[in-house]
C-alpha cells in the first residue's frame, strides 16, 4: 500500500496544484523585491516588476539566477529576512568549487524537512521504522534534512553521519535499522564491507535507502540493492533550494516528484533560455514558492533532466523529473564530444565491475586523454597479464561504443581506490583550460 506524509497535497489535483503556485508566487515576487535589493536591481535591469506576476503563466518574465549571482552575493546579499529571525545557514559541498551559503528561518526548515517526511513515506517508512541516517551533517545538507525528516514522520533516527563504517555496520545490525540515508557511492561501500564481514542480504534488517546527493545509474541501483537486500530510493536536492526533498522517488521508481507546492520546476535551453515542454531534455530550473530567507526565484542549476506529468501510479499528482542525466557544468568535453560520468559508469557496471572508478582527463601534446581506472572486484581479481588486457580491452571497445571516443582503461586491484564517505571523487581534470 502506497504511503504518504501529506496525502492531501501529495494527490491533489492539477487545478488545486496551480491555485497555490499562483498565490504564492505573486507574494514570493513581492517579498523579493521588497527585501533584496539584488533582486530588485535585477528585476528592474529586465524590465519586470510585481505587479507583473500574477500567476506562473508569468514566471518566464522574471530573470535567471545562477550560481555566479550566489557566489557574488556571498555571504548576505541573497538574504530575505533580518538576521534575528534567521536560525542556521547550511552550505554546498564545494565539489565544483565553490560555496555557497544558504539561510534559514524556522518556517524554512519546517518545510524542508516536511518534504524529506514526504521522501521517507514515500520508502515505505512509518513512526515504526528505525531510520540511519548516514549522511554528512554539519554543514552539508544531507544529513540535517533527512533527520528532520525522520523525526517529523516519527521514525526513531540513529544519527550515525558519515564514515566509521564498522560502528554503521554494528549499529544497523544492533539495532535493526530499516532505512539507511546516505550517498549511492556510500551505500556501495557499506554493502561491500558488509560483505566481507559474512552478512548475506537476508541478514541485513534494511528494507529500504534513500540515496541522493551524486550521480548514480540504474545499474549501480540494482548492485547496492542486491547486495542489501533492500529497495532504494533516489532523492533530489540542492543546499540553495533548501537541500534533499526538493523531489523523491515513490514506489513505482519512474521518475521523482517534485514537491511542487513548494518549487516550481522548468526546462529551459541551456542556451538560449528558452522554456521547454514536457518530455524534452533540457537545464532544470527552480523557484522557490514560499522560502522566506533565502528565497531564489529561477534559478539555473545546471542539472540536465526532464519533466514529465504523465499520470503515476503511486496516486501522487505532482509533476516527475528523470534521474538527471549529468550536469552543463560536470559536463567534460574531450577532443570536441560531450562526455557524462555516468555514462561511463554504465558501460563499467553493466560489465560486472563495481561502483569504484577514477576518471582522469589530461593534455599531452595538444590532445586530451582520457583514463579510466577501474577496481576489479575480489572475485574476478587475477594477477594474470593477458587476462587483464583482454578485460582492458572489452571496456575500451565499451567506452567507445558508449561515447564515440577511445578510452584508456586501467584494471587496479581490490580495494586499490579511496573509498569516499561522502561525495565520491569521480573526475579529476588535469587539463589546464
Amino acid at each position: 500500500m502506497e504511503r504518504y506524509y501529506q496525502k492531501e497535497i501529495e494527490t491533489a489535483s492539477r487545478e488545486e496544484i496551480t491555485a497555490i503556485q499562483n498565490e504564492r508566487l505573486v507574494k514570493q515576487v513581492r517579498h523579493v523585491w521588497d527585501n533584496v535589493p539584488f533582486y530588485r536591481r535585477k528585476m528592474e535591469k529586465a524590465g519586470v516588476t510585481p505587479d507583473d506576476i500574477k500567476s506562473i503563466d508569468d514566471l518566464k518574465k522574471l530573470p535567471f539566477i545562477t550560481k555566479d549571482d550566489l557566489k557574488e552575493q556571498y555571504p548576505y546579499g541573497l538574504l530575505g529576512m533580518p538576521l534575528k529571525d534567521v536560525v542556521r545557514i547550511q552550505s554546498t559541498s564545494g565539489t565544483t568549487g565553490r560555496r555557497v551559503v544558504a539561510f534559514y528561518t524556522q518556517k524554512d526548515i519546517d518545510l524542508w524537512e516536511e518534504c524529506c517526511a514526504r521522501a521517507l513515506a514515500a520508502a515505505g517508512a512509518t513512526d515504526e521504522d528505525v531510520v540511519q541516517v548516514s549522511y554528512g551533517y554539519g554543514l552539508f545538507t544531507g544529513g540535517p534534512g533527512l533527520n528532520g525528516g525522520s523525526h517529523k514522520l516519527g521514525s526513531m533516527t540513529i544519527p550515525t553521519s558519515s564514515g566509521n563504517t564498522d560502528r554503521q555496520i554494528m549499529f544497523i545490525m544492533d539495532l535493526s535499522a530499516t532505512v539507511l540515508c546516505c550517498t549511492p557511492s556510500y551505500a556501495a561501500y557499506l554493502g561491500e564491507r558488509m560483505k566481507e564481514l559474512g552478512y548475506g542480504p537476508d541478514d541485513i534488517p534494511l528494507k529500504a535507502g534513500i540515496f541522493g546527493a551524486e550521480a548514480w545509474s540504474e545499474e549501480m541501483r540494482r548492485d547496492i540493492e542486491k547486495t542489501l537486500g533492500i529497495k532504494a530510493y533516489d532523492i533530489y536536492g540542492l543546499t540553495e533550494i533548501s537541500g534533499p526533498g526538493v523531489a523523491f522517488e515513490c514506489s513505482e521508481q519512474k521518475g521523482m516528484h517534485v514537491n511542487e507546492d513548494h518549487f516550481i520546476p522548468e526546462i529551459i535551453n541551456p542556451k538560449t533560455g528558452e522554456v521547454l515542454p514536457d518530455g524534452e531534455q533540457g537545464e532544470l530550473v527552480f523557484t522557490c514558492l514560499d522560502k522566506e530567507a533565502f528565497p531564489l526565484l529561477r534559478y539555473r542549476t545546471r542539472d540536465i533532466c526532464v519533466l514529465s506529468h504523465e499520470k503515476c501510479s503511486c496516486g501522487r499528482t505532482h509533476v516527475r523529473m528523470r534521474k538527471p542525466m549529468g550536469r552543463t557544468d560536470d559536463m567534460l568535453i574531450i577532443r570536441g564530444v560531450n562526455v557524462f560520468p555516468s555514462q561511463i559508469e554504465t558501460v563499467l557496471l553493466n560489465n560486472g565491475y563495481a561502483a569504484n572508478y577514477q576518471i582522469i582527463v589530461d593534455r599531452v601534446n595538444n590532445t586530451d586523454t582520457l583514463d579510466v581506472q577501474v577496481e576489479m572486484t575480489p572475485e574476478m581479481f587475477t594477477d594474470n597479464i593477458g587476462e587483464i588486457a583482454d578485460r582492458q580491452k572489452v571496456l575500451v571497445d565499451g567506452l567507445r561504443s558508449m561515447l564515440g571516443l577511445k578510452a584508456k582503461v586501467t584494471l587496479v586491484a581490490p580495494k586499490t581506490i579511496a573509498r569516499s564517505e561522502g561525495k565520491a571523487v569521480r573526475v579529476i581534470d588535469k587539463r589546464k583550460i
